[in-house]
């Protein structure tokens, strides 16, 4: 029987709201205009009216609980836009899991630098003491979530979980460190176990490509500095806004900021095969091919990204949208969904912390992307 895939999901709300509270920046937006922004253009096979009929439930109907920023692009125009109240084109919104994929093109562009290996074990100073298992642990291991550290992504009860801890709890100075430090409970390579941790070891291996040092400072800079001249300007993400630990690690697994326009332009960026809004190749088309093959232990998932297959682990629509289609899903029912075949990005932000609110958000939007040929 089919489930969703909870894990990326289940945070802990009220602890992660009471960090996020609590936390300079997380929120930081601009405030949207009194009337939130509705645009629907004409598109040359669906019509205006059929797009505002699959988009109006998204927005009304609260058993898919609240869309804060819907956003569809066809052929890299943006075709329909709609905001709730309070938000609009320049708000700045929260990433969680989104951030993943994010994450993983960046390790592709450090991979064609030959900065790093996909296939060798990953440099982790922790790991490299004699007879240490945890040292044959793989680049493609982290990215595919196969790398058998014993991380508990969802606990019970939830501050339990090693996501919560790590983000919010003992574990939040230092990411990074928190992650690395947990034991094998299976061999690399041997089992699917979706992991915030597996994420932040790769950021944090990233920041060592960087610089070799360890002050916070340091590392921020040196991240900030391949983020804006690799991903942000060459992508025309003007409004990608990493957050960083205490330890100057980027959080790659759960929280940076974009607005919804640019979510559609990085969901474009994939689309397109590393492919600039102006057609420079920002990443080599061979990484996104990496990002979009089915991994040997979940064939709905690849590197870092969801792809649209039947498993009892998946996080899309199989059945419902095109088998090409695959996405990048954040917690509480964050998407920007991918369909090749169509030419079609689409992008809703919003809040639905119940599974069957994210079932129903699912159902929409498969039923907003099928209006499309492809």
């Amino acid at each position: 029987m089919k489930r969703e895939w909870n894990s990326v999901k289940r945070l802990g709300l009220g602890l992660a709201l009471a960090a996020l509270v609590g936390a300079g920046g997380l929120w930081s937006v601009r405030a949207a205009d009194p009337q939130p922004l509705y645009r629907v253009s004409r598109d040359a096979v669906v019509g205006e009216a059929a797009l505002r009929a699959a988009i109006d439930p998204l927005f009304d109907d609260s058993a898919m609980g609240d869309t804060r920023a819907l956003l569809v692009m066809r052929d890299g125009q943006v075709i329909a836009e709609r905001y709730a109240p309070g938000f609009g084109p320049d708000t700045k919104l929260l990433s969680w899991s989104i951030a993943k994929s994010v994450t993983a093109v960046l390790v592709g562009l450090m991979v064609s630098d030959g900065r790093l290996a996909l296939d060798a074990p990953v440099p982790v100073e922790a790991w490299r003491q004699p007879g240490d298992p945890r040292g044959r642990i793989t680049l493609r291991q982290l990215l595919t979530m196969t790398s058998g550290l014993d991380h508990v992504e969802d606990g019970e009860p939830q501050p339990a979980g090693d996501t919560v801890r790590m983000l919010f709890t003992d574990g939040a100075q230092d990411m990074s460190g928190f992650a690395q430090a947990k034991p094998l409970a299976h061999a690399p390579g041997t089992v699917f176990s979706y992991s915030t941790g597996s994420t932040m070891i790769l950021t944090d291996l990233m920041t060592r490509m960087l610089t070799n040092s360890d002050d916070p400072n340091a590392r921020r800079r040196a991240m900030q500095m391949f983020i804006d001249g690799r991903l942000k300007a060459p992508g025309q993400l003007p409004s990608l806004t990493p957050e960083y630990d205490a330890a100057g690690t980027m959080i790659g697994g759960s929280i940076l900021h974009m607005t919804a326009r640019d979510y559609g332009r990085f969901g474009e960026l994939l689309r397109r095969h590393g492919r600039s809004p102006t057609g420079h190749q920002i990443l080599p088309e061979k990484w996104i091919d990496i990002m979009t093959t089915p991994s040997a232990r979940n064939p709905a998932y690849g590197a870092h990204l969801w792809l649209n297959r039947e498993s009892s682990e998946s996080a899309l629509m199989p059945g419902q949208a095109p088998t090409s289609l695959f996405g990048c899903v954040g917690h509480n029912g964050q998407y920007i969904l991918v369909s090749p075949s169509q030419r079609l990005t689409v992008v809703r932000i919003g809040m639905s912390p119940h599974k069957e609110q994210r079932v129903a958000v699912k159902t929409a939007l498969a039923r907003l992307t099928g209006l499309f040929p492809g």
